[in-house]
Order: C-alpha cells, then sequence, then structure tokens
C-alpha cells in the first residue's frame, strides 16, 4: 500500500503568473522582488509558472508579501486574487 501524493492547487501556477505580469517583471526581477537568489534560480520561476514544479512554502510565503495577499488566497483555488497587485495586505508582515 502506497501513501496518497499530496493534492495540488490547480490554480496556483497561474495566481503566481499573474502576480509576476501584474508587477510587470521579468522572471529574473521577480527572482530579485522575491529576495531568493540564494536559494533558486530564474529558472524556477519559470517552472512554477508552468506548473512543473511547486513552490517551497518559503517561496509561496514570499510571492504572497511581495503580492500583498494572505498565503491562502495563493493556495486556495476557491480564491481569486484581488485586481489591483500588489494588494494592501490585510496583516502586518
Amino acid at each position: 500500500m502506497g501513501t496518497k501524493p499530496r493534492s495540488r492547487p490547480e490554480r496556483l501556477a497561474g495566481k503566481l503568473l499573474q502576480i509576476r505580469n501584474a508587477l510587470g517583471l521579468s522572471q529574473t526581477e521577480m527572482l530579485k522582488r522575491l529576495g531568493v537568489e540564494d536559494l533558486i534560480s530564474y529558472k524556477q520561476i519559470s517552472k512554477y509558472e508552468t506548473g512543473v514544479r511547486e513552490p517551497t512554502l518559503i517561496i509561496l510565503l514570499r510571492y504572497a508579501r511581495v503580492a500583498g495577499v494572505q498565503m491562502e488566497v495563493l493556495a486556495d483555488d476557491e480564491l481569486d486574487l484581488p485586481d489591483k497587485l500588489p494588494a494592501r495586505p490585510k496583516h502586518r508582515p
């Protein structure tokens, strides 16, 4: 008996791409904005945006902070990103 793989949010990749596009950033610029140049390469940004790979929780948290949204908005397929990004966060980091 094997373990069941963890389900992935179906809309996550699209939301990550939407964030980068809304901010008008290249993948390299997004990497710098996230402040994770020492953790991943810009090629990973493409993999996240196409759904080939899923970002770690730390990277996902950085995306949420850059976009000004709660992590739940990124992970929950039933929630949409706000029309204007970055949004005003409802919390303080």
